[in-house]
């Protein structure tokens, strides 16, 4: 599968960005999804993921009660709702597929994920 993120950009401190990631081919229903994001210097932090049906989401404490996960599998494609957003969330974020069994805690591994998209800048100014 081929990922495609797109939706980030510059945005000040407490404002809102809605991010995607477009997946290829027929089976996007079969894997788990995760974002993931890497700020200069920093090693990639996970941020959420979401069960291939959207039944279960697990979210890093960090992000909770500010970002939603959600996706639609008729369009192949997952979304990051990120509100109240701030200056150390500025990173790359990167979408990730993972055909993986298991659900869990698991899912905050990179390891876990085979399938990466380019990744897209989300810039918080403070």
């Amino acid at each position: 599968v081929q990922l495609q993120a797109c939706g980030g950009g510059l945005v000040q401190t407490g404002g809102s960005l809605r991010l995607s990631c477009a997946a290829s081919g027929r089976t996007f229903g079969s894997y788990d999804m995760g974002w993931f994001r890497q700020a200069p210097g920093k090693e990639r932090e996970f941020v959420v993921a979401i069960s291939r049906s959207g039944g279960s989401t697990y979210y890093a404490d960090s992000v909770k009660g500010r970002f939603t996960i959600s996706r639609d599998n008729a369009k192949n494609t997952v979304y990051l709702q990120m509100n109240s957003l701030k200056p150390e969330e500025t990173a790359v974020y990167y979408c990730a597929a993972s055909r993986r069994m298991g659900w869990g805690p698991m899912k905050r591994s990179p390891d876990e994920y085979e399938y990466w998209g380019q990744g897209t800048l989300v810039t918080v100014s403070s």
